[in-house]
Parts: structure tokens; sequence; C-alpha cells
């Protein structure tokens, strides 16, 4: 299987929120994960880092932040060059999607953890 970067934006501290469970079943997946968050904190292992910045190799730009909470991360999203941004459930955003393919990057309405529980991911 190939180890996915992955740059889950939206991380939650809080185990019930769907970013919280992204980020522990993608690294229960051994995808390398970057957790970027409004609050520090950790999630087991990772660090949930605050500051937006220049990670490399990104794979895929996971979203669980709201259409309108999204736009202050436009262009650090395009600036990554990720190969894919996955909108899950309650975040897509044809403004975004539309940025991603006009630069190259696969939109993709999906669920991370579906993704991943079926072997899609």
């Amino acid at each position: 299987m190939e180890h996915k970067k992955t740059l889950v934006l939206g991380a939650s501290e809080n185990p019930d929120r769907y970013s919280n469970m992204a980020v522990r079943k993608l690294s229960a997946h051994e995808h390398p994960v970057i957790a970027l968050g409004k609050k520090k904190g950790t999630i087991g292992n990772i660090t949930i880092e605050t500051e937006q910045q220049a990670f490399n190799d990104i794979d895929t730009v996971t979203l669980y932040l709201n259409p309108a909470n999204q736009k202050e991360y436009y262009d650090y999203i395009l600036s990554l060059h990720p190969k894919r941004i996955v909108f899950n459930p309650g975040t897509e955003n044809d403004e975004l999607s539309a940025l991603a393919q006009k630069n190259g990057i696969k939109a993709q309405e999906a669920c991370t953890l579906v993704l991943l529980s079926t072997g899609q991911y």
C-alpha cells in the first residue's frame, strides 16, 4: 500500500470530531499525518499545528472546515501542491474545487473515513 502524506485541516483534540477520527485512522493505516487546527494539542502522538507551514510532499489535503472557514486557507492549500483535496461531508466548496482543478489538483467529494475503511484511500 502506498503511504500518502496527508494534511488534516480543521484537526481537533476532541475524540468525537471526525477530524480527530481521521487523524487516528490515517495514522493507523500508516499514512504520515500533519494535523492543522485552531488550537494546539495532540491526537495520539501527533501534534496539532496552528501555523501554516510549508510542508513538502503532501499527497492529500482532507478538509474538516466549512466553506466560509476555508477561504483563509485557499492560497496555503494551493501552495502545498497536493495531488488531491478531499472535501468531507459538509465541506463541499465549488469555489475551492474550481481553484484546485485549475491548478492541476484533483478535487474529491468523499469521506476520508469511508475511503480508508473501503481501501480506496
